[in-house]
């Protein structure tokens, strides 16, 4: 590939391997549009190149996620791959490569880093966000990860895929996923059926991802003899969880007493991953969250790491993302009358 400017403004792309230019475009330049969209530049396509007009800032940004995706076919195809058209979801990632300081620094090579992969039964799971590679790192190195922020953000998506990557890679024995079922409260006692049928709304989401990764026989079957346990954090008491990978989801939820009774949980070969978001506590008015307690008391401790990731990490409907900065503006706003009056 190699790369011609002709102004500040215009760039010129020429593609070495015509077979996989298909793959690289999409079906009626569809990724060229998505880029267009995403970085307001102008893209247009002859032969084997790809010009690129507008803003420099920008046009540098699009040769860049143009550069990392055309690099992504490259890998699969020498990794044996079927080479088929890219999906929307991997163009907005390498956007958001292209966009972050990182991509800006190292250009955007994090995106297409294959040791960052998680591979479980159905796909191999990748991070779209240089946030989501430090934070696969993490979940691979270290014993404790905290993953912290706004909805969307792939926190509990990926923890759940690298246990599931573990367990199918028999590092483990168990997978632990549990959540505070605060939203039920007392009331939990007025729903029909028995204790599964009562708590099984508040851990659906966290069924969603192990079905998005494994099989659905495998699922149930896994279920059924205990090697997958999907369980509200009241069942945690007074266990050791030894050979295990064990994840609490939705942690902002829980109190400080039950966040330290759930980290003490943790027995020999296990890693733990707790998630949340300090911004959406639904505790009683007063009550302090277990997680942003736990955050001030952890990070200072050898093997546990804090990621945190922002709005810009979010990877569901770009509306989420607007939604998303529309309330931190308005906290931001709050914050700074109450600082003037």
């Amino acid at each position: 590939m190699s790369i011609t400017t002709e102004a500040t403004d215009v760039i010129q792309l020429e593609f070495a391997d015509h077979d996989l230019l298909p793959a690289l475009l999409g079906d009626h330049d569809r990724n060229l549009a998505r880029l267009e969209q995403k970085l307001q530049v102008s893209l247009s396509c002859f032969g084997n190149k790809v010009t690129i007009e507008g803003d420099a800032d920008a046009a540098t940004k699009a040769q860049s996620a143009l550069t990392s995706l055309y690099r992504r076919l490259e890998g699969d195809r020498d990794a044996g791959k079927k080479l088929k058209a890219l999906d929307i979801g991997t163009v907005d990632a390498a956007v958001k490569w292209a966009q972050s300081e990182d991509g800006v620094a190292n250009g955007s090579s994090g995106f297409n880093d294959r040791s960052a992969f998680v591979p479980t039964w159905k796909r191999a799971i990748q991070p779209r966000s240089p946030n989501q590679h430090r934070y696969i790192q993490a979940l691979s190195q270290d014993e404790l990860v905290l993953g912290l922020g706004p909805a969307g953000t792939g926190k509990t998506y990926l923890a759940v895929a690298m246990a599931v990557s573990m367990l199918m890679e028999r590092k483990v024995e168990r997978l632990i996923l549990s959540r505070p079922a605060v939203e039920a409260g007392e009331r939990l006692g007025f729903l029909p059926g028995d204790m599964k049928d009562k708590v099984d709304p508040y851990l659906r989401p966290l069924y969603d991802a192990l079905y998005d990764m494994m099989p659905g026989e495998q699922v149930e079957r896994r279920l059924a003899a205990g090697e997958i346990e999907v369980a509200p954090l009241a069942f945690m008491r007074g266990r050791t969880l030894a050979n295990s990978y064990i994840i609490l989801d939705e942690a902002q939820n829980t109190t400080p007493t039950q966040m330290k009774m759930f980290l003490t949980r943790l027995g020999e070969n296990s890693k733990m991953a707790i998630t949340g978001d300090p911004s959406q506590i639904d505790l009683p008015f007063g009550a302090k969250s277990g997680l942003v307690d736990a955050m001030g008391v952890l990070g200072r401790i050898s093997g546990v790491s804090v990621v945190e990731f922002s709005a810009r990490d979010v990877v569901r409907h770009p509306l989420v993302t607007k939604i998303v900065n529309a309330y931190n503006d308005r906290e931001s706003a709050r914050l700074d009358d109450g600082a003037k009056d």
